[in-house]
């Protein structure tokens, strides 16, 4: 199976890190409740402390012990349900069970079974992405957390991150843009990090064979992060964090889930706020699709309904194998040709998930919380790592594009040249590869509720690879989280990232807060309307612009 980012972009619509310089600079903040402590702190001074008594937290399941790093509390890999293995493969999430003593918590969780990413030495990807992986496994299901104090009775926001890599990759440190040192300093917030099945582990719908017991078995994955949500409610009071104030935030795989989470009735009052980057949706996958890929499965391990239990005895990698193996033959049946990326992915169950377009059916009891929502100018941009692509003609753009819009290619090329006259050939092709169709038509959908949306547009480009890796899909994760001269192979590094990094923190921590993300070092944001379409530009100026691009994208329907 290949899979990865770029193919879910074309679907959707269009080891610890350690940290090297932490941000000690001061802009503006949101408010006069963001904390700034420690910004100036003596570098000199010891940085990590572990010990018997230090980062010493309870849960619901017992103590955990994990360290404190130039002065933030980490803990790491906590479990917040079972292993996924054996008898609760393919069933929902399972309470962990109580632990004696203290549990140390000082490194990151296995990563959920899935094929990672090449990591050659002569990949680019991998030079951009500094990909992290340690152990794969079925006792995948942990959190990661990063906080000032613990048990304090502060009441903090708490920031949850749902990683990327569509539905099959992943994890919740797979890039160090996702750490959570930083903006856990500089907003004196509660951030925390999941894992969680994927793949064939998380969505293969066998609710068509294997009668009530695997009734659920095509949302597993999903309902991992519930239950996560579950463990923070119950929990994170003990990590100087609010259970009343959770804002969920993922990119690319991870936006979906987000916009996922918001339909699901079983997230209501786990989750207050929500933030959908690079990936949204409004539907889930089809179950009578669903399930007769999980028919194929069964056909293909040459078993019946009576012994599918089987299918829970085998090593995960046999399992993985013979569950793709599956998917290219349904996929290929059904006239494609070879597994796609929605083969598995969360189920439109008509239970844990609306069957309906999302928001649209309000008994369905979907959470009604302020949204904001964000794409990157060049989600895809074909150049980056493909310098013969920079001087291609617009003539070259057309002929690329006609075997996906036809007789429609002239009129959107044209269309897209109109309204970014300034923009490259190559670039006018990135911008129509990243329209932002779906996104556009999430926070429409979303907007038949009542709370407020906000939707951005990230333009920034970074100095790499001669300039050619433009706005690109995952390159805003870090300047969210302040990250950028931590993940420096995305954003170059230094003070002209660190800028913009600081005003998009200060806006996603005033709506952790407030459902609001309005702050001193931003112009005005106004909420969205599908009429307008007022959308914030990111970039080394911010302004907001009515819906900049609506002329052009209105040409790809």
């Amino acid at each position: 199976m290949k899979s990865n980012r770029r193919k879910f972009i074309k679907n959707m619509g269009l080891a610890t890190a350690a940290l090297s310089v932490n941000p000690i600079f001061s802009l503006s903040s949101c408010s006069s409740q963001l904390s700034q402590a420690n910004s100036n702190r003596d570098l000199d001074k010891i940085q990590v402390q572990i010990g018997e008594d230090i980062a010493v937290a309870r849960t619901t399941e017992g103590k955990v012990k994990g360290y404190i790093m130039r002065d933030i509390y980490t803990f790491l890999g906590i479990p917040y349900a079972a292993s996924t293995s054996g008898e609760n493969r393919f069933m929902p999430p399972q309470k962990h069970k109580p632990w004696e003593g203290i549990r140390p918590t000082v490194f990151y969780g296995n990563s959920a079974p899935q094929e990672i990413y090449s990591r050659a030495s002569t990949s680019y990807d991998m030079f951009i992405d500094q990909w992290n992986y340690d152990e794969v496994s079925e006792e995948c299901l942990t959190i990661n957390i990063w906080t000032q104090a613990i048990a304090d009775g502060k009441m903090r926001p708490v920031i949850v991150w749902l990683h990327g890599g569509g539905f099959l990759r992943g994890n919740g440190i797979e890039q160090n843009g996702y750490h959570g040192e930083n903006i856990a300093r500089y907003g004196d917030v509660v951030y925390c990090s999941i894992n969680h099945r994927l793949g064939a582990f998380g969505f293969t719908d066998f609710s068509s064979v294997g009668g009530d017991k695997y009734k659920d078995s095509g949302n597993v994955g999903i309902l991992d992060i519930v239950a996560a949500l579950e463990w923070i409610n119950k929990n994170i009071e003990n990590f100087g964090g609010d259970p009343n104030n959770v804002t969920v935030i993922g990119q690319s795989g991870g936006g979906a889930k987000v916009s996922i989470l918001t339909a699901m009735p079983a997230a209501k009052g786990l989750i207050h706020k929500a933030v959908s980057l690079s990936g949204s949706a409004i539907t889930a996958n089809d179950k009578e699709y669903s399930q007769k890929l999980g028919e194929y499965i069964l056909k293909e391990a040459k078993l019946t309904s009576k012994n599918i239990d089987k299918l829970q005895e085998m090593p995960w990698q046999e399992y993985m194998s013979l569950a793709h193996r599956a998917a290219k033959k349904y996929e290929k049946d059904i006239g494609g040709s070879g597994m796609r990326r929605g083969s598995f992915a969360p189920v439109a169950d008509g239970v844990n998930i609306p069957q309906e377009v999302f928001y649209s059916n309000p008994s369905f009891g979907s959470p009604d919380i302020p949204m904001i929502f964000c794409s990157t100018f060049h989600e895809s941009s074909p150049s980056r790592t493909n310098a013969s692509m920079e001087t291609i003609s617009i003539e070259e753009v057309k002929d690329i594009l006609k075997n996906s819009y036809r007789d429609k290619t002239n009129t959107i090329v044209d269309t897209y040249i109109k309204v970014f006259p300034n923009a490259k050939p190559i670039e006018i092709l990135s911008l129509i590869y990243s329209n932002r169709k779906t996104i556009v038509e999430a926070a429409t959908a979303k907007s038949k509720q009542s709370s407020p949306i906000y939707m951005a547009w990230f333009g920034w480009c970074p100095p790499l690879f001669d300039n050619r890796m433009r706005a690109f899909h995952c390159l805003d994760i870090s300047f969210w989280f302040l990250n950028t001269d931590l993940m420096i192979t995305h954003s170059g590094g230094g003070e002209r990232p660190r800028k913009l990094a600081y005003k998009m923190t200060d806006a996603l921590l005033s709506f952790a807060r407030t459902g609001n993300p309005n702050c001193e070092s931003l112009p005005k944001w106004p909420q969205f309307s599908p009429d307008r379409g007022e959308t914030m530009i990111f970039n080394d100026v911010c302004e907001v612009k009515n819906d900049p691009d609506r002329e052009a994208r209105l040409t790809l329907d």
